[in-house]
């Protein structure tokens, strides 16, 4: 099956994702007391044709560049991080299902607006079976599993040496069992609740090794000429939800203007908050962040571009560099955030007053395993001295 399929520009891409925002804004509540995005969420995500960025452009898919995809998802976080958060863990894991066999392809992508969420670490395990495996494992923090139709989780599996390896494993979402469990003061609308399977048959073709996936040697499967699939796996992902982060920033600025006309500051003679000098270097030293928080999504998102484009090969410090990078947004961008935070007076604790869900979104992302700062500040400096990386995931 081909679909002729016509692919909007970046800019028509980042303008839908921004026209997406008043709905974004408007539902991010309910979202949050629903913990799971509301239906009207997900339909103007999906009405959108914003996640078939990562679909292939056979199946009517766009096979958006790294740009493309940081910029819409920076300005789907300006509405709502929850939302943004949750349209990552799906681009990122149609990328990867991409990446299986034909006869795969052919079911999921069936549907070019399927969403399809996925776990990245192997708390499952696979154990082979006439024509598959058997499956067995809890995933948790699967973002987006609730109003997904497929999951594409981690597992080990059994190898000849009584080792074990790293696998991705596709499975429909109805052959799994849901446990409700995320209760969490921040990315609450993401619906990050568990999944468990229970002796769940995996045919052979829904399996994939995960260490070529890691090293970007990935099979052709693929067109060639497709750019997309051009890079290892860790810098894509890595990319792609720090600009969620970087969107965070941005959102917090835009939302403390928005409420600063009018205000004062409480026992002072300020009868305008915009009239203090604090608030100017406020304003200015968030302002600042936010922008080295762009700089550091941006410069990833190109050398992914670049490197595809000119078919190089990875070099240990580049990958490294983006882990580098990652940790960098979401330090700035919580920066910025905090201090606008604390900038916004008492009445900011107010459900309904946005900034205060921003400042909690913002320290659930830095508190995420793969993006904590001194994790990758770390990371990079272990290789920058000549030490080899402790972790697989660059």
């Amino acid at each position: 099956m081909t679909i002729a399929t016509t692919t909007p520009s970046r800019v028509e891409l980042v303008r839908r994702a921004a026209d997406l925002g008043a709905v974004l804004r408007a539902e991010a509540q309910q979202s949050e007391h629903e913990r799971r995005l509301t239906a009207a969420t997900v339909e103007a995500l999906a009405g959108s044709g914003l996640l078939r960025m990562r679909v292939p452009r056979r199946f009517g898919g766009f096979e958006s560049d790294s740009r493309t995809v940081t910029e819409v998802l920076a300005e789907l976080a300006r509405g709502d991080g929850s939302a943004a958060w949750t349209a990552s863990v799906w681009l990122i894991s149609s990328w990867m299902v991409g990446l299986f066999p034909d006869s795969v392809r052919e079911e999921v992508f069936a549907d070019p607006d399927v969403r399809i969420s996925g776990i990245l670490s192997p708390s499952a395990m696979a154990v082979p079976v006439e024509g598959g495996y058997q499956v067995n494992g809890k995933w948790s923090f699967n973002t987006g599993c609730l109003q997904s139709a497929w999951n594409v989780n981690a597992a080990v599996r059994p190898t000849p040496d009584g080792q074990y390896e790293p696998v991705m494993v596709l499975i429909p979402m109805g052959d799994l069992r849901i446990v409700d469990d995320w209760h969490t003061t921040g990315m609450r609308g993401s619906g990050s609740v568990s999944t468990i399977a229970e002796n769940v048959f995996v045919p052979e073709d829904r399996l994939l090794p995960m260490g070529p996936v890691i090293g970007g040697a990935h099979p052709l499967q693929q067109d060639p000429s497709a750019l997309m699939w051009r890079a290892p796996f860790m810098p894509i992902a890595c990319t792609t939800v720090g600009a969620v982060a970087f969107g965070l920033a941005q959102a917090a600025r835009d939302a403390f203007l928005t409420r600063l006309p009018g205000r004062k500051i409480t026992y002072t003679d300020y009868e305008e908050q915009s009239a203090a000098p604090l608030t100017h270097l406020q304003v200015a030293g968030a302002t600042i962040r936010v922008d080295e928080a762009g700089f550091h999504i941006r410069r990833t998102a190109e050398l992914i571009d670049a490197k595809a484009a000119a078919g190089e090969a990875w070099a240990l410090e580049e990958r490294a560099r983006v882990r580098l990078d990652l940790g960098a947004v979401c330090l700035r961008a919580k920066e910025a955030v905090d201090l606008l935070a604390g900038a916004s007076g008492g009445t900011s604790l107010q459900l309904d007053v946005p900034i205060q869900r921003i400042e909690r979104d913002i320290k659930a992302l830095n508190l995420h395993a793969i993006m904590h700062p001194d994790t990758n500040f770390e990371l990079y400096g272990r290789v920058a001295c000549g030490l080899a990386p402790n972790t697989q995931y660059l």
